[in-house]
């Protein structure tokens, strides 16, 4: 069964980004190398903050279409249920 990941990335000026993908670790590190020109690579953004796992792509889809929507901070709140330190989650 495949995987998807919902997740939300910053900086240091805590600027938020959130995104899905199928391949947590592999868009992470794209962040962190800046490979994909655009608003992340833009602002410095490659800290993971937030991630959820779903195993259903429609389901995935739905909630980054839910969190996106979200006030700065409804996600804030979110990202300190889980990682209340702000700690980066991509960092083993």
């Amino acid at each position: 069964m495949k995987k998807c990941f919902v997740y939300i990335v910053t900086n240091k000026s805590m600027t938020l980004y959130t995104g899905m993908t199928n391949s947590l670790e592999q868009r992470t590190f794209q962040h962190k190398s800046d490979t994909n020109k655009g608003f992340t690579s833009r602002y410095n953004i490659s800290k993971l903050v937030y991630f959820e796992e779903f195993t259903d792509v429609r389901d995935a889809i739905a909630r980054e279409k839910q969190v996106k929507g979200w006030l700065r901070r409804k996600k804030i709140a979110l990202v300190n249920s889980m990682n209340p330190k702000w700690k980066d989650l991509s960092v083993r």
